[in-house]
């Protein structure tokens, strides 16, 4: 028997008949009222739409061995992660759902509103169950008055059907709040997702307690299972697409603006995976020299440099985080080139130093000694050794950021593991990684020759380790400037 045709008690009735009249409250709806006639013809002659012997998701073993390692780093706990709600964006519009990175890596579900719940059975192990919205509600009109209905947005699975793609037994997330405020013993909450589960929990938990659960859940996401890489391998794989489409239509960018770069690289996006992993910069010109360069509202102009940073996201959220700087007529200039050619070679001793055993900033650390000696060479930094300049982080002026940091669901992935087994940590096999030197003259820097200023040119690439060295995931994609050159006059016929 589906959902729908359980009986319901005289409660449940009451219950839907003033859920029924909430729905009907439209603020200048062009219909005031629905009539009982239609109430009533709405809730049948409809297809009974479930759909059986469901195969899981390819990711279900691995989602399975991942709370497994959960459960045994929390033992007797009970552990709650959220995928968070939706966000009003305008009025009554939202914002594009996206689940919280910790909860579609233990469940490889991605619906809003869903909790994953481990309850410990004992001393050691867990039984988890997934919270989630069922089927919207034929019998009190919530499947065609609400705003979050299914004729409004679509059908979302059963919780039977959930079940059979998870392997993971599912229950109405409804229910949750009250069972959470009713529960005893330790727990823990992956905090900023979900404001009813946080109340519910508020005199349950800690923040150092969530805090832990929190660094665990990046941790664990530092070493990449097979599953990973082959999605980190997939989004490298359209992006470099995706860069391909930018190169053919620069010229329609030059008739318009970034912004027609920006809407080309989310097409392909769109198209070959979920999203952007995150903004995509357009920075044309010496929009190259901002970091974070998102407005992408400025000319492109024949003569300057591109800097298109950019990745799309899978669909089941692992993203590509790639860097060019392109000359957009096609040529580098002899200026251009020596300060792309810098970044080129930094950029190889810093992928060079990426293999297993070796310290996480030894990468960083090689593309910045680069980097220096080229600026002390042209002259930039007075008389200073290279030594020096690296001791007091002059070199920063125009390298400005890290050279790198962890990739995979998110593109600053791992962000909340501590400091010891991040940037103090050792490489080891599976580790993904950026490497991204870079070297910015602002326009306003009157410490350069005024022929360097408004350049800037970022090399990134997605890096790998593996058990004999690195591979790097988006080497499809040109880097030296020959190469670049060539790919780009083939690519604009």
């Amino acid at each position: 028997m589906s959902e729908e045709l359980i009986p319901e008690t005289p409660e449940q009735e009451t219950e839907e008949n003033e859920a029924a009249e909430a729905i009907k409250q439209r603020k200048n709806g062009l219909y005031p009222a629905v009539s009982d006639e239609l109430a009533e013809n709405m809730k049948s002659g409809w297809a009974d739409t479930e759909l059986h012997d469901l195969q899981p998701i390819p990711q279900a073993e691995h989602t399975a061995n991942r709370r497994a390692a959960l459960s045994a780093r929390f033992p007797g706990e009970r552990l709650v992660i959220p995928a968070g709600n939706l966000k009003t964006r305008s009025n009554d519009t939202e914002y594009a759902f996206r689940a919280s990175t910790e909860y579609a890596y233990l469940t490889g579900d991605q619906t809003q509103d869903g909790v994953l719940v481990l309850e410990p059975t004992g001393a050691t192990g867990h039984e988890a169950t997934l919270y989630l919205l069922p089927r919207s509600n034929r019998e009190n009109g919530e499947f065609w008055l609400d705003g979050q209905g299914e004729l409004w947005v679509g059908r979302r699975n059963s919780l039977t059907e959930a079940e059979q793609l998870l392997g993971i037994p599912a229950k109405d997330v409804r229910e949750l709040p009250a069972a959470l405020a009713e529960a005893t013993g330790p727990v823990r909450n992956v905090r900023g997702h979900d404001a009813a589960i946080e109340a519910a929990l508020t005199d349950k938990v800690t923040a150092e307690r969530d805090e832990e659960l929190r660094v665990y859940l990046s941790e664990a996401r530092l070493v990449k299972d097979a599953f990973e890489i082959a999605e980190l391998q997939k989004a490298c794989d359209a992006t470099a697409r995706g860069f391909e489409d930018v190169v053919k239509s620069l010229d329609k960018a030059e008739a318009t603006s970034e912004r027609f770069i920006e809407g080309t690289f989310f097409l392909r996006a769109r198209i070959e995976g979920n999203d952007i992993g995150y903004g995509s910069i357009c920075a044309a010109g010496p929009h190259a020299t901002t970091l974070h360069w998102v407005r992408n509202d400025g000319a492109v102009r024949a003569g300057e440099l591109l800097l298109l940073d950019a990745g799309v996201e899978t669909n089941d959220l692992y993203t590509a985080d790639v860097t060019r700087t392109l000359p957009i007529n096609g040529t580098f200039s002899p200026l251009q080139r020596k300060i792309y050619d810098a970044v080129y070679e930094a950029q190889e001793a810093g992928i060079a130093a990426v293999k297993p055993g070796a310290a996480y900033r030894d990468f960083h650390d090689a593309a910045q000694r680069v980097l220096a000696e080229k600026l002390v060479e042209w002259g930039l930094l007075g008389d200073l050794s290279v030594d020096k300049v690296l001791e007091l982080g002059l070199q920063r002026r125009w390298t400005l950021h890290g050279t790198g940091h962890m990739l995979g669901m998110d593109v600053h992935d791992c962000a909340a593991a501590r400091t010891e087994t991040y940037v103090d940590g050792t490489l080891e096999p599976g580790v993904c990684l950026t490497v991204e030197p870079g070297l910015y003259f602002q326009a306003d820097d009157l410490t350069v020759p005024e022929e360097y200023r408004g350049i800037g040119v970022r090399i990134e690439d997605d890096i790998l380790v593996t058990e004999d060295g690195n591979r790097n995931l988006s080497d499809s994609l040109p880097r030296q400037a020959d190469e670049v050159e060539s790919w780009m006059a083939r690519l604009k016929g």
